[in-house]
């Protein structure tokens, strides 16, 4: 069974403040971040190749940060749109021109930004899109969610047992994900925040599984802190385990 990973970071990171380079590309112990999310797909055992979509001026220094990992899986990277859509659609549009008729290939569509995925919630994934179909992963509330109407006040409040935060790897069927990229190009719609959205406009029930609360975007400095906290208190449980 083909298993690929579509990672996307193609974005500019402009939340991110005085940094020049974009997010994806900061740095913890030597490593950008893009290396750290990716390393969870290309050593996963169910994963057979990876597809990175990557700004096109940050391709060469990917590459070169790629040829020192030395990972067993094939590992591709393509430029990045000019959307979030549009740099997914690249990217899963290489795996269809290089699987093409695959209909049981699998798709998994992850943040480049997004290092603290784990290998559980991706095997959950894989299991979810073959046995249900459309995966969302997602992560629980754990304040309060209230709708407001017009004029700020409440006018509900909603439970929170109720409510997921959606999180990422999102996994499809490759080629029902191809072809729902297709549709929106021809319908006009190229502001899908997400896959999940664009499969569930096209009429795909979408199933969800649970994935670590700490599989945060890091998008702000204090994302990128609080990934390096959560880095630091790793290291050092493994320090103390060894001891």
């Amino acid at each position: 069974m083909r298993v690929e990973a579509v990672i996307f970071a193609g974005g500019v990171g402009r939340r991110m403040g005085g940094s020049k380079r974009p997010k994806q590309f900061l740095e913890l112990g030597g490593r950008p971040i893009i290396d750290y999310t990716i390393e969870h797909f290309a050593t996963h055992p169910l994963v057979t190749g990876v597809v990175v979509v990557c700004l096109e001026s940050w391709i060469d220094y990917l590459r070169r940060v790629l040829d020192r990992r030395h990972y067993d899986v094939p590992i591709r990277v393509v430029a990045g749109g000019s959307t979030g859509q549009e740099s997914i659609c690249n990217g899963v549009t290489a795996l269809h021109d290089a699987h093409p008729g695959d209909q049981d290939a699998i798709v998994l569509v992850h943040d480049g930004v997004r290092p603290l995925i784990n290998e559980q919630t991706i095997t959950d994934c894989v299991r979810s899109v073959r046995e249900r179909g459309c995966t969302a992963t997602v992560a629980p509330a754990i304040e309060t969610i209230v709708l407001t109407s017009e004029d700020g006040a409440v006018s509900q409040v909603i439970p929170r047992a109720e409510v997921g935060l959606a999180r990422a790897p999102q996994a499809f069927l490759l080629e029902q994900l191809y072809e729902a990229h297709l549709r929106s190009q021809k319908d006009g719609l190229d502001e899908f925040i997400d896959s999940v959205s664009l499969m569930s406009h096209y009429g795909h029930t979408i199933y969800t599984v649970q994935g670590p609360a700490e599989n945060i975007k890091v998008t702000t400095p204090m994302d990128y802190y609080a990934f390096k906290g959560y880095m630091e208190a790793r290291d050092q449980r493994m320090l103390w385990s060894s001891e």
